[in-house]
């Protein structure tokens, strides 16, 4: 019994404890101010309403950038009431100065400008994988003011530069080796982002080496710049009006479309090595059911290490697997899919002239076979996530791509100029009211980007819509832009973009999207495409009156 009793009071003792313990933690949280999710609340917004660091708030409540939050959600603001202050900057070791995270950065870019590597950047900084950085954290980084970053090496002298073509099995640390220095120093030399990817073919700067090198072997014949494209065979032209069009999961929507005074219907090929007559029917469909079609072709993923390797010949099969689609009718092509980014082509080999080489082989076995196949180039994705260096090692901004297709002569191998606009929250006319100044979020300002880049040329839009989560949960961070949309405002700003295209030299419009069901807005995935939908859960489809008045009825 008085063991009892003695195990009771200790007992006692340690509930008593911790509820000293809760108290504290409550008074603490108690003394800080919250903030009730309402709808339309993004991180963001909420982090600028309270003047605090996007960060911060981040890390308070145990959240990411890819963390989603729902109407009555309670967000704690740092930095409010009982608690500390806000994380201190970094003190800055000698050699050494700060630098604050601007809108659009990135590690690498950061490191460039620095003269440093991303990997020495993310040492000094204590960052990890995947080093996502936020407007308004404070870096360490090299001073500008002389001398190399901290544990980088000075530079080669330029006299004393030679170069490498990386060969079949190399690595960065391998080929450093070889002349003396880290893979961090060559990674700098060569301002290479990722030392885990190299590519083939691809010449590095280097130190001059200790001997006489051995007579080159010859370079693989994707290496360098790529060869002039062939001349381009004639072919009819994109002439004609405005026509309008959606793109379909199904054809289930017939009447629909045909309400909205829709010719056209697209729908997406992932080719890995299929034969044209598989999607034979998709063209037969759309011809006994009365629409003209457009086939957006784009590689299945596996493709993208055959074009590291050998994009010519992947070239020549995709061209002649095209030529096929053309043979059984289709009466336009866009030859692949947002060429400017990681996701649709491979790191390393990401440049408007490299898709030129494809677009031509594509244009002129499209030609060959059906002289009357509209021929699309490849809408970019609309971005400025590569900041003032226009191009990294996983892709482009849009308007640095486009000026090298041009450059490249891309405009003989296409009859229209394909051209992506899906994150609009604003009435299609708008010019200002984004969170920045930048083009891809005015719809003016796209179109003129594109006009501009390739005058003369039509514009085909193969993908154009606007996102709203009515009937659905609110929208992820990602597309948080869209959580204010309604399907009403969707459908009268889709009438606007029809009356604003209409006198912008277009000759396609193609919405994104019309039956569209799949829906995912979690912290594990954000791809809400049915919220693009014009016709929505519940059956309606506002959007398509509006289309119908903006046709002419």
């Amino acid at each position: 019994m008085q063991e009892t009793g003695a195990t009771m009071r200790r007992l006692i003792v340690l509930l008593l404890s911790l509820l000293a313990l809760i108290s504290l933690g409550t008074a603490t949280v108690a003394a800080q101010q919250v903030h009730i999710v309402q709808r339309g609340d993004t991180l963001t917004n909420i982090a600028s309403r309270y003047g605090v660091n996007l960060a911060d708030l981040l890390v308070t409540n145990g959240m990411t950038m890819n963390s989603v939050i729902h109407r009555g959600n309670q967000i704690v603001i740092p930095g409010t009431g009982g608690g500390g202050s806000a994380p201190s900057a970094p003190s800055a070791p000698t050699g050494t100065t700060t630098y604050t995270v601007q809108r659009g950065d990135f590690l690498a870019l950061i490191a460039i400008n620095h003269r440093t590597t991303y990997i020495e950047l993310a040492r000094l900084n204590g960052l990890t994988e995947p080093y996502i950085l936020h407007s308004g954290q404070t870096l360490i980084v090299p001073s500008m003011g002389g001398g190399a970053a901290p544990g980088v090496g000075a530079p080669v002298a330029p006299s004393a530069y030679s170069t490498y073509t990386v060969k079949s099995g190399d690595s960065l640390a391998e080929i450093a080796a070889k002349y003396s220095m880290t893979y961090i120093e060559l990674a700098r030399l060569n301002n290479i982002e990722n030392p885990d990817t190299l590519y083939i073919g691809q010449v590095l700067t280097v130190p001059g080496p200790p001997e006489p090198p051995p007579a080159p072997a010859p370079a693989p014949a994707d290496a360098g710049a790529p060869p002039p494209p062939p001349p381009p065979v004639a072919g009819a032209s994109a002439s004609g009006g405005f026509e309008l069009g959606g793109q379909v999961a199904h054809f289930n929507k017939v009447n629909e479309m045909r309400n909205s005074r829709m010719t056209w219907v697209k729908r997406q090929v992932r080719w890995g090595g299929q034969s044209a007559d598989d999607f034979k029917s998709w063209i037969d469909h759309a011809h006994g059911l009365g629409f003209r079609i457009l086939l957006s072709v784009v590689g299945d993923h596996n493709i993208h290490g055959r074009i590291a390797s050998n994009p010519g010949q992947v070239y020549n099969e995709f061209a002649g697997f095209l030529a096929g689609l053309a043979r059984h009718g289709a009466d336009a092509i866009e030859v692949w899919n947002e060429t400017n980014i990681g996701h649709e082509w491979p790191h390393g080999h990401i440049n408007g002239a490299n898709y030129t080489q494809m677009l031509a082989a594509a244009f002129n076995a499209i030609k060959s076979a059906r002289p009357a196949t509209m021929v699309i180039s490849a809408a970019p994705s609309p971005t400025g996530y590569w900041g003032g260096a226009g191009c990294g090692h996983d892709g482009c901004n849009d308007d640095a791509y486009i000026r090298q297709m041009a450059a490249a002569g891309a405009a003989n191998y296409m009859d229209c100029v394909g051209v992506h606009w899906n994150n609009g929250f604003l009435p299609p006319t708008a010019t200002t009211g984004g969170p920045n100044a930048h083009y891809s979020y005015y719809l003016p300002a796209l179109t003129a980007l594109y006009r501009s880049t390739f005058p003369g040329k039509p514009l085909c839009f193969t993908e154009i819509g606007y996102v709203s989560p009515d009937g659905f949960q609110p929208l992820c961070n990602n597309f948080a832009w869209g959580n204010t949309t309604s399907v009403g405002e969707q459908a009268e700003w889709l009438r606007g973009t029809v009356n604003y295209l209409r006198g912008q030299n277009t000759r396609l419009m193609i919405v994104w999207n019309v039956d569209f069901t799949h829906w995912v807005s979690t912290d594990f995935g954000c791809d809400p495409q049915a919220g693009y939908a014009i016709v929505r859960p519940d059956g309606s489809c506002p959007a398509c009156n509006t289309l119908r008045a903006a046709m002419g009825g």
